[in-house]
């Protein structure tokens, strides 16, 4: 998803300091690339290499150039990943939720399987700064393993 926000307005775009973080993530998450490293590796004075970088980065990993298709499924994984995070207790849920709606749900144009999850979402934005009660965190949890066993009955 953030090669294609590479392509968009130069405020839109992340930041070389993002790049380098979202390097730190795939390695973290065992991406294997013969770049990643050195982008991941780049010290705070070298984040003017890290667009360079993270473009050879997704040629290694034959993600350019980047279709329709490609960042729709780029959304789905990401959408699978946060939420077995969430159900992992690896990320909170609240946050998790926000992500799967605003990164994977709306770009997609809120398909069924994803549709829970953003209901919730907005319920967090109706909060108005309020933090979430646990209710709330548990029918999050409760949507997420929804969501995952129907996406793992597809398989």
């Amino acid at each position: 998803m953030d090669a294609v926000s590479l392509t968009m307005a130069p405020w839109q775009r992340p930041s070389d300091a993002e790049l380098v973080q979202l390097g730190l993530d795939a390695l973290m998450a065992d991406v294997e690339a013969p770049s990643l490293a050195l982008l991941a590796g780049l010290a705070r004075g070298e984040y003017s290499q890290a667009r360079e970088l993270f473009a050879l980065v997704l040629d290694e990993l034959g993600l350019l150039p980047l279709t329709a298709e490609d960042l729709a499924e780029a959304r789905w994984t990401a959408a699978r990943w946060w939420a077995g995070l969430i159900v992992a207790r690896r990320l909170d849920p609240v946050e998790g939720a926000t992500l799967i709606h605003e990164a994977a749900a709306a770009e997609l144009g809120y398909p069924d399987a994803l549709q829970p999850l953003a209901d919730l979402a907005q319920e967090i934005v109706l909060l108005d700064e309020q933090p979430p009660d646990q209710h709330l965190r548990e029918r999050i949890e409760s949507a997420v393993r929804d969501f995952l066993a129907t996406e793992a009955g597809k398989s």
